[in-house]
């Protein structure tokens, strides 16, 4: 049923992306701004509503993969003795990393993962840091290390990744591992374009062949799945800040990956028809405006989350738009980040694996 709150001006924007559909064009004006606006039926609003994207969620997939891993971990306990374990440095009172870290932990527990969460202080300086993590290099009862970024202003993260032992990098930043995955030969990949990969195989979704479209370089997400998605036979275009009519290019995607931290950046007019979707964007959203312009029918609840806690979650695609054009797309929340957890798992688990030869 189509919500009767959502405002003309959603409407007018919602359809605006879709106007080759659509016929009756307007103009409205109002001082010096003039928009596009087109007039449609109540049944042609209903229709659009009912041929909305797909969603891609991806509790299914990362509970598979846990369950997965979980196996493999108890086989391990049982068959070889090993008790796989996980070191998670937190430094630091941010709020953010402080739940990241305790989700980790969790997803510990219910694979049968040990884990051993380390908590340091702001004041930790790089020195104080790089001993924790020596030591941590030392133990041979640790698999995996994870430091969680980001860090303090006065530590250097660089310095701090490239003393974790590559074998026990299961967030896989170390240089040895990034230049294992860019020759081709990954060791370790980096959870969350690790999870967007088994999110559009456990779909069915191809990628040999397909256009992808990366926007977002960084080292953690754009770069790593950019190769990923080049070693599985994709054509791959990475855009960034400079690139010229951006539109125009990810209009060419069949698979499009926005990793750039920008709420809602990625419009309905970003994306071809039919394509494949993936959000990897997290952000706030603190107005009510602001939640029924991103969330269209949808906003009600969202509008209920910011009364109670004060903010909601949108990611970089504009939800309700991208409904209307894309194929499949991942929610915020509900997408790929229930994969970055499961992915570094799995991390964990090889890790255990690789340094006994398993």
């Amino acid at each position: 049923m189509i919500n009767t709150k959502v405002s003309l001006r959603y409407l007018c924007m919602m359809f605006e992306s879709t106007s080759d559909r659509l016929t009756g064009a307007a103009r409205i004006s109002k001082g010096r701004r003039t928009r596009r606006c087109f007039y449609v039926t109540i049944g042609a609003m209903m229709a659009k509503a009912q041929q909305r994207a797909e969603l891609l969620e991806g509790r299914p997939v990362a509970d598979a993969i846990k369950k997965e891993v979980a196996a493999e971990v108890s086989r391990l306990r049982e068959q070889h003795g090993v008790v796989t374990r996980l070191a998670a440095v937190l430094v630091g009172d941010d709020a953010a990393s402080a739940v990241y870290v305790r989700n980790k932990v969790r997803a510990c527990a219910e694979v049968g993962i040990e884990s051993d969460k380390i908590d340091l202080s702001a004041s930790t300086t790089t020195e104080e840091l790089l001993a924790v993590v020596r030591r941590l290099n030392a133990d041979d009862n640790v698999d995996g290390i994870l430091v969680q970024l980001p860090l303090p202003k006065q530590i250097d993260d660089s310095v701090i990744i490239e003393a974790i032992d590559p074998a026990k990098d299961v967030d896989a930043f170390h240089p040895t591992n990034v230049g294992y995955l860019a020759m081709g030969r990954p060791r370790f990949v980096p959870c969350t374009p690790a999870g967007i990969i088994e999110l559009l195989d456990r779909n069915q979704i191809e990628i040999a062949g397909a256009n992808a479209c990366v926007v977002g370089r960084s080292q953690i997400v754009g770069r790593p799945i950019a190769s990923l998605l080049l070693q599985r036979h994709a054509t791959v275009t990475i855009c960034h800040s400079k690139t010229r009519d951006l539109p125009a290019v990810t209009r060419e995607a069949d698979i499009l990956i926005a990793a750039i931290g920008r709420p809602a950046f990625i419009r309905g007019n970003f994306i071809k028809p039919g394509a494949t979707v993936i959000d990897v964007g997290v952000n706030q959203v603190t107005r009510v405006e602001g939640a029924r312009e991103f969330f269209g029918f949808d906003a009600d609840k969202r509008i209920e989350a910011i009364e109670k806690r004060g903010y909601t979650l949108v990611g970089d695609v504009h939800p309700a738009e991208a409904d209307l054009i894309a194929g499949r797309r991942t929610p915020v929340p509900g997408g790929v980040g229930l994969l970055t957890v499961a992915m570094l798992m799995k991390n964990s688990l090889q890790a255990a694996k690789w340094r006994r030869g398993l």
